[in-house]
Order: C-alpha cells, then sequence, then structure tokens
C-alpha cells in the first residue's frame, strides 16, 4: 500500500519508526506532536504489538495458541479472555463467509503447494481434498464460562496469519491515541489504519496498487480513519499451464483461488478488513461483492485477472 502525503512546510512535523513485528515490516507515524511525545506513544504501540505477537505466536512452544493446538482432540485448553475473544470474532468471521476465512487453516497440509517456480501441477482433487480434511472452523468449541478452546480432532491447528496483523494494529493505534497522538498511520506490512489527519490537515491518501505494476498505484483513496488492506497473486504465486495460481487455498476444495488479481478492503476496523480480504479472493468476485454489499461501514475494490476492476456499491476511484 502506497502512501501519498501533501507537501509539507518545515513547521510541521511528521514523525516514524519502522521496526520487524510479527515476521513482518511494522511503520509506525506520529504527525502534529512534539518528538518527545511521538517517541514515547510509538514505543507503547511497539511494546503493545510485542505482547500480542507473544500471546498469538505458533512459533513458541508454551504460547496459548501452541498450547491449543497441541491438545487438539485430548482436551480442553483454559486461555485469556482476550485470546477467547479473537477466537470467537474469528469464528464469527468464517461463518458470514461459510468458512472461506478460517483459522483452522494451520492444520493445512503444506507440502502440496510451494508456489513457486518448480511447482508445474496441481495435485489431484482427491489429493488436496485429504490436505484441507482439518479445517474446519466448526470443530472449534469454545466455553465461555470456563475460557477454555478445545479443538476436536487430532491433527487440527489454529492460526492468526489472517486476523493478526490487523488485531495487533488496531491495537497499537489505541495505545497511541491514548497516549496524545491524535494524528497518524500504522502500516502493518501493507495493511493501513489511519486516523486524524495530515499536519497540513488534509486527509492521508493512500494509494491502491496495481497487482500487474505492484510499485505503481492505480487509483487514490482519501482513508484518514479507516483501514485498508489488500491481498494479491502478485504476492505467491505459481504459473501452471499458462495460468496463475494464488498461494491463497479455497479451505473446501484445497485447491489454489483463481481469477482474481487483487482485493482492496476499507472499513473502519484493520482487524475486519485484514480478515476479510482472503474470503473475497476465496469467493470469487460476484459473491465476494454481494457480501460486502451487504456489510455496513466496508467498501471492496477487486481486480480481476483480466485487469477488470469490480467495485462495491459505497465507493468511488479517483
Amino acid at each position: 500500500m502506497l502512501l501519498k502525503e501533501s507537501k509539507l512546510g518545515t513547521q510541521y512535523k511528521v514523525h516514524t519508526e519502522v521496526v520487524k513485528l510479527m515476521g513482518n515490516r511494522f511503520e509506525f507515524t506520529a504527525a502534529s506532536v512534539p518528538e518527545a511525545v511521538a517517541e514515547v506513544g510509538i514505543a507503547k504501540a511497539i511494546a503493545e504489538v510485542q505482547r500480542i505477537e507473544r500471546l498469538f505466536t505458533t512459533f513458541s512452544a508454551d504460547s496459548q495458541v501452541n498450547q491449543i493446538n497441541a491438545n487438539a482432540g485430548v482436551k480442553p485448553v483454559k486461555v485469556d479472555v482476550e485470546v477467547l475473544a479473537l477466537i470467537q470474532r474469528s469464528l464469527r468471521i468464517a461463518e458470514l463467509t461459510d468458512g472461506a476465512f478460517d483459522i483452522t487453516y494451520g492444520g493445512l497440509d503444506k507440502n502440496l503447494w510451494n508456489f513457486n517456480q518448480q511447482m508445474t501441477r496441481l495435485p489431484d482433487k482427491e489429493t488436496a481434498k485429504s490436505a484441507v480434511a482439518n479445517i474446519n472452523y466448526r470443530n472449534v468449541i469454545i466455553n465461555e464460562a470456563d475460557s477454555t478452546v478445545y479443538l476436536k480432532n487430532e491433527g487440527m491447528r489454529i492460526g492468526f496469519g489472517g486476523i493478526g496483523k490487523g488485531y495487533a494494529a488496531d491495537r497499537a493505534k489505541a495505545v497511541m491515541l491514548a497516549n496524545g497522538i491524535n494524528n497518524g498511520i500504522i502500516n502493518a506490512a501493507g495493511d493501513l489504519i489511519t486516523w486524524g489527519t495530515q499536519p497540513t490537515g488534509k486527509s492521508w491518501t493512500a494509494g491502491i496498487a496495481d497487482p500487474f505494476f505492484k510499485d505503481k498505484p492505480f487509483s487514490w483513496l482519501d482513508i484518514s480513519n479507516m483501514a485498508i488492506a489488500t491481498s494479491g497473486t502478485y504476492e505467491k504465486f505459481a504459473m501452471i499451464d499458462g495460468k496463475k495460481y494464488s498461494h491463497t487455498i479455497d479451505p473446501k476444495t484445497g485447491y489454489p483461488t483463481s481469477g482474481i488479481a487483487s482485493v482492496t478492503l476499507i472499513c473502519p476496523i484493520a482487524e475486519l478488513a485484514d480478515a476479510m480480504t482472503t474470503p473475497v479472493m476465496v469467493m470469487g468476485v460476484e459473491v465476494g461483492l454481494n457480501l460486502i454489499n451487504q456489510m455496513k461501514n466496508m467498501a471492496c475494490i477487486i481486480i480481476d485477472e483480466q485487469g477488470k476492476i469490480h467495485t462495491s456499491k459505497n465507493i468511488s476511484l479517483r
């Protein structure tokens, strides 16, 4: 995602810090505040993302998420209220998208897909289907009273790769606001959340990347006080028999999605924008846009593999 800033005079200040967090590049920007205020607020926001990373990582054996996965098919695991709440919200999105978004994606057999030049054919349908056998959000059992999570089947795994960056960005924004930063941006590996304005008083403006020329925006959007997330086949894909296959797998078929080059979601909450890009890729243009058109405060831009632009009803490009 590309940001366009108005030309700033010397009286204006924008403070930015870039850090690697959650395995990704995070950029924190504070505008129109003294340097000391910006430094404190950004430092606290970074600490908040680090806290969330420790809580939800699957790379630490003693994390609560890994304890849930280790006890799949064995017993429920008691978790913090924050972990339980994100799982519950994830399951509601899974229900809304009929499983096109699914945090049990972690159970996917990844040996069948490497999405590089060495991938020359797709697995047969039965093999692909068996690879996604453990993906089913309905088999995540929540006991809210006991604050426990239980995965019904051995081999199931949950992960938050499709929603975690957005949740972390929302929390970091809340921390920066609480520390006096009323104008800013958090760029979580291309997923943006913005609030307030540029020091000139103008809205923050983001460029929608062209999936065929990813360093060149095809349009600009005013996105102050909004979040924006993009997913596309330009990130990782395989070419098989002249057709491009995205690294996004349809959890029902086990096959890569095709037909869409990129999806951009705009809404007030980074967590939701982050989570909804993948299911729209899975659903396809018509079904995906139909879903977005039924949701409040959400807009969508889809570019199909022929380069045609499709938008939801409540958005205009310039």
